[in-house]
């Protein structure tokens, strides 16, 4: 599982800097998102959404999309409707909820990088089949895990006080719909 951690960062920090990682988008900051991500449990600092980029949430929705490849599912068309959709819907939801304006470069990112939980999903996928008990507690934290990640980082993004839990159940929607796709 490190090694899988590992790898992922390491091809996040190759594909921001073929992206032009001299553009304002630093592997620090790629890093930190990553790691915001991986800690769900842990404050995230409001600073590391500042630059939204899209070469993290890219990396890890083909990782995503490789993942169910390897378990001989080829989703890619799905993952991009789905996370187009639920793109537009956060966007709209967010902007009701927050006092300033949102970007949808925060949410497209936000939502990508949250999206590391389910890459590790769908890789346990290949080697155990999700159906089961087991599979299901594993479903349920990663979709969880997911959440709780994405809503943190919204709320400390966008300055939403006292707002996780109600970010969150929308975050658990988008998440879940992905789960289903790793699990059948």
């Amino acid at each position: 599982m490190v090694i899988i951690v590992v790898l992922v960062v390491v091809l996040v920090v190759v594909a921001t800097a073929a992206a032009g990682g001299g553009e304002g988008v630093a592997a620090v900051t790629v890093l930190a998102v990553t790691m915001a991500v991986l800690n769900p449990l842990k404050s995230a600092d409001h600073t590391i959404m500042q630059d939204t980029d899209l070469a993290g949430p890219l990396v890890f929705c083909m990782a995503f999309g490789g993942s169910l490849l390897l378990s001989g599912k080829l989703h890619f068309g799905y993952i991009y409707g789905i996370g187009l959709v639920g793109c537009l819907a956060m966007y709209c939801l967010l902007n009701l909820m927050s006092l300033s304006g949102v970007s949808a470069g925060i949410i497209v990112s936000v939502l990508g990088y949250c999206l590391l939980p389910m890459v590790f999903l769908s890789f346990s996928a290949v080697l155990l089949s999700l159906k089961g008990i087991v599979g299901i507690v594993l479903v349920v934290v990663t979709v969880l895990w997911c959440s709780v990640s994405a809503s943190k980082l919204f709320v400390s993004a966008l300055a939403m006080d006292s707002q996780q839990l109600l970010v969150a159940y929308p975050c658990t929607l988008v998440y879940g719909v992905f789960a289903l796709l790793t699990v059948f």
